[in-house]
């Protein structure tokens, strides 16, 4: 009998892009991933690790049965085992302990999916107001989140730049051409870079190091750490030239006086000893952001994750306020689903989060909630700290903080004192190792789909939705269904629980399911080309996404601009500038300091072939004998006498890690570039990525509350200090780390 061979559009949740894909399906198995030519926006473009994911989908290390830790390594349980089991030491945990002695880590894959966030959200909130959430975005995203919180009164408010228009983009501390865009959702965003050129403007990479973006366009070199400088730099040159129409800038902010106030000493021959970057050139630069009608700074992850990640996050938005460049086409402007009474959604979001940021700290370090969350590098102090609201128990999807946290041996070592650990994930990894239980989850192709978190980042407004691809293989389920599961277990115990009970029976009995579904279509519905329910005709719901618009539709050519009042949440609808916390980070610039003995400073960098710690045991992006090493500038090699392969020791104030070295000429002199994500080390199951081993970058980094960002709880993770030293060259993988 011939094979069933279907070929179905879709996209790739790998990274921000979404980018169109078609699946081949033979006989229910995905057996290929190809480019889809006919995406409006990504047009037959897909990079090697969407191509690759057929290889996770299929892995024979995959976990597809629920496993339960034993003395003896994990053995397989049924869900029904699990399910009781987990519930029954959950419930004593919160009979001895209270909602407070519960928590959740969820990772970056998480964001990719509708009904993972909901899913977490429905756990944590339902529990109580005591527990602890923890995300990844306190290894990423939540200086950003927390800047436009103060700025704009709501953290969702993110302004990106209008890639279709600009004819002056500024990148910091971003590396599109290898990360294809974060908080940015722009596919063949290197061929959009591109056109800048085309239409005869620039593209200007401010890093620490000549990345491959910086390779394509014009590159300005950075010490590490030190934007701020550079942006306070940038905005004192444009005050004191008059490049600023403050009678424009004041209509729509309040604060510009303090502004101005705040960035006076910060002249360019000030801050060069800081940045490494000559008077001229900070000078040259603001004067054209200043002048050219349409320009724009965007700062990505290597701004988020230094000590001032806030401070400097603000002043991006700052700058690009104060050129004429916030809001206006061609600058740095605001993509939103433009639902049904967004303004009054902002007001409320805003009042809603402030309120949340007032009232939870980290019992550990008193850093404040950012977005609801609490820093995760604390995430193993909350368990081994005594006293109230002690974690007890702990589910973590979609991470591996054993390896994205700082200072991840303490969270190993935490994890063993706790009373539940549960990990919904597809592989025994680094962290997952080290729970009483794995729950097998679906890949992004068996299930359905709409990227809620990111319609608001996207450079041409968007929408796609798809169905499954395959069934879920083996016995895995999806989070939603998992934690749905839970709660009804636990019903008579969790009121919150109980009433979520209550209402999925009362919807049963219309032929209706209680599940993120609902709102997410209600939301397409009632935003920018929504159906409105009926009242538009030709409009668009999830089934008309799916059935008439599989590969997509464009809703607009460009981004609509003049909506700043509305993007604003506080009442006033003006741009808040003036925040105490923002005076305190600048405060604290002209205090910091490195230690003596670590003379060199780490950045970490992505590599095309890496998704942070879960794509090493593809075959296709691990080929050629592929391992971890390390970059240094050649006149630091030269002077330790260090050439390229050896295996050098990287020491920190907080911990050292043994890696290989490469020289190069594409880094600032002092500068040592390390990736992240690696260093599995044979305790998980799967097998290539043990065998490919690396060490793991953030031993380096520190995870004391004094050295988290105080503003937004993101851990320090760029421009750490650092010392190189030359040891005996090692002869196999497992031996670098």
């Amino acid at each position: 009998m011939a094979p069933v061979i279907e070929h179905k559009p879709t996209f790739c949740r790998i990274c921000e892009p979404l980018c169109g894909m078609i699946a081949t399906v033979e006989d229910g198995r995905l057996v290929a991933l190809r480019p889809d030519k006919e995406h409006p926006l990504s047009a037959g473009f897909a990079c090697q690790k969407g191509i690759a994911f057929t290889e996770v989908q299929n892995d024979p290390d995959r976990v597809t049965t629920p496993l339960r830790r034993g003395p003896n390594g994990f053995e397989p349980v049924t869900w029904d085992e699990a399910m009781s089991d987990i519930a029954a030491r959950l419930s004593d945990v919160l009979r001895r302990h209270g909602s407070g002695g519960v928590g959740w880590y969820m990772g970056n894959p998480g964001a990719f999916s509708y009904a993972h966030t909901f899913a977490a959200l429905l756990f944590t909130k339902g529990l109580g107001r005591h527990g602890h959430y923890f995300t990844a975005s306190s290894q990423d995203t939540n200086s950003r989140l927390i800047a436009s919180q103060l700025l704009y009164g709501v953290p969702t408010s993110v302004p990106i730049p209008d890639l279709t228009r600009t004819d002056l983009l500024v990148l910091m501390g971003a590396n599109p051409v290898v990360s294809h865009g974060s908080f940015l959702t722009a596919p063949r965003i290197k061929d959009r870079m591109h056109d800048i050129v085309k239409r005869g403007g620039r593209v200007v990479v401010v890093d620490p190091r000549r990345t491959e973006t910086a390779v394509a366009f014009e590159w300005l070199g950075i010490v590490p750490d030190s934007d701020s400088y550079l942006l306070l730099s940038l905005l004192q040159v444009m005050f004191s030239e008059r490049l600023v129409d403050v009678d424009r800038v004041n209509r729509v902010a309040d604060g510009v006086d303090w502004l101005r106030s705040l960035s006076a000493p910060f002249t360019p021959e000030r801050t060069a000893a800081q940045t490494g970057i000559d008077p001229e050139s900070v000078k040259a630069l603001a004067r054209d952001l200043a002048n050219t009608p349409r320009a724009a700074i965007y700062g990505r992850l290597g701004t988020c994750v230094g000590r001032y990640g806030t401070l400097t996050t603000y002043l991006i938005d700052a700058v690009n306020l104060v050129a004429g460049n916030l809001d206006a086409p061609g600058g740095s402007v605001f993509s939103t689903m433009q639902t049904v009474g967004a303004k009054w959604q902002n007001t409320m979001t805003g009042a809603v989060m402030r309120r949340s940021r007032r009232r939870k700290r980290s019992r550990v370090s008193g850093i404040r909630s950012a977005i609801g969350s609490e820093p995760a590098a604390m995430m193993a102090k909350e368990m081994t700290t005594p006293g109230d609201r002690q974690i007890k128990a702990i589910f973590i999807s979609a991470g591996n903080p054993v390896l994205s946290v700082p200072n991840g041996d303490e969270l190993e070592a935490a994890l063993e004192t706790l009373d539940l650990s549960v990990a919904l994930d597809f592989y025994v990894t680094e962290t997952t190792a080290r729970c009483d239980y794995i729950l097998p989850v679906t890949t992004m192709y068996e299930r359905d789909d709409f990227p809620y978190t990111f319609q608001g980042f996207q450079a041409t407004p968007f929408r796609q939705a798809t169905e499954a691809v395959v069934a879920p293989a083996g016995e895995s389920r999806p989070e939603w269904d998992i934690v749905a599961d839970l709660a009804t277990r636990l019903r008579r115990q969790i009121p919150a629980f109980a009433a979520f009970g209550a209402a999925r029976k009362g919807l049963s009995a219309f032929g209706k399911s209680l599940t993120p579904r609902l709102m997410i279509d209600a939301l397409v519905r009632m935003s920018q080309g929504g159906d409105r329910f009926g009242l538009r005709r030709g409009g668009l719901s999830l089934r008309t996404l799916t059935e008439r618009h599989p590969h997509g539709v464009v809703l607009a050519p460009h981004i609509q601009t003049g909506v700043l009042r509305d993007a604003v949440g506080y009442l006033s609808r003006r741009v808040r500038l003036v925040h105490d916390d923002i005076a305190d980070e600048v405060d604290k610039l002209s205090d910091s300091g490195h230690p003596e003995g670590y003379p060199l400073r780490m950045i970490g960098m992505r590599e095309p072939r890496s998704e942070n710690s879960w794509m090493h045991n593809s075959p296709l992006l691990m080929r050629g004998e592929r391992r971890h090493h390390a970059l240094m500038h050649v006149d630091d090699a030269a002077e330790l006498q260090i050439a390229d392969g050896d295996a050098v020791r990287i020491s920190s104030p907080y911990g050292e890690i043994t890696v290989p070295i490469t020289s190069t000429k594409d880094l600032v002199v002092g500068v040592v570039a390390i990736p992240h994500g690696w260093g599995h080390k044979g305790t998980g199951g799967w097998q290539l990525a043990n065998r490919a081993g690396g060490a793991n970058v953030n031993r380096l980094t520190s995870s004391e509350p004094d050295d988290v960002e105080s503003v937004s709880g993101m851990a320090w993770l760029t421009g750490v200090p650092v010392r190189v030293d030359r040891i005996d060259s090692v002869s196999t993988p497992q031996e670098i780390e």
